[in-house]
């Protein structure tokens, strides 16, 4: 009797583990598909976003990819936000998820990534005096990026990114930014995310600056 006991409640935890790991997969496929459609970047769809990929975090405690995204659509909230005064509070939100997934997922280049973002939101809020600060900590995070994983054509999209928008005097440099972007596209058609759910933007935004389309 003892024995069939035991077995029924393996059993119900493993299919009360199953149903869990279903809805999880289902929550983060929508969010991560909302953020793949471009109509989805305004602050307000990309608020909304971000607030659902935090309580998904806040439900599975151990998974780093809510985190991940939570600072992804907070960071990009930022990068479309008119209002100065709104980016650094979205830059401190962004910040603190991406510590999170960080403590969850060590060594990552993909947070890198988003580590290299956070510092150049901050620039945004006033150039000329936050450029040295930030500028140097983007860069050493898309460095670590690439040290940790060479083939991710998310890092040459950011080191590409910010070759393009960084005026001449302080490094930056457009036609390097191009044969950047361009290794971008080559990394992007060979590579393969692990999931659906695994990050994979970034392909769009290469193709845009490579065309003069982004502002």
């Amino acid at each position: 009797m003892k024995q069939f006991l035991f077995l029924l409640l393996t059993a119900s935890v493993a299919m009360s583990a199953r149903a869990q790991s279903s809805q999880y997969q289902d929550a983060m496929t929508k969010q991560v598909a909302l953020l793949d459609d471009g109509a989805s970047y305004n602050p307000q769809t990309l608020q909304d976003i971000s607030n659902v990929f935090e309580r998904i975090a806040a439900t599975e405690k151990t998974e780093w990819l809510p985190y991940y995204y939570a600072a992804f659509a907070q960071v990009m909230t930022a990068f479309v936000q008119e209002d100065k005064s709104k980016i650094d509070p979205l830059a401190d939100r962004a910040e603190a998820n991406i510590n999170k997934a960080d403590s969850l997922k060590k060594n990552s280049d993909e947070i890198a990534c988003i580590k290299s973002l956070v510092a150049s939101a901050r620039i945004m809020v006033d150039p000329p005096s936050r450029g040295a600060q930030y500028g140097p900590e983007s860069g050493m995070m898309i460095q670590k990026a690439k040290q940790l994983n060479p083939e991710n054509p998310r890092v040459y999209l950011l080191e590409g990114q910010a070759l393009y928008f960084t005026p001449e005097a302080y490094g930056g440099d457009k036609a390097k930014a191009r044969e950047t972007l361009q290794v971008a596209l080559q990394k992007f058609a060979a590579f393969k995310p692990a999931s659906n759910i695994e990050p994979h933007w970034g392909e769009a935004q290469a193709k845009q600056l490579l065309n003069g389309e982004a502002k």
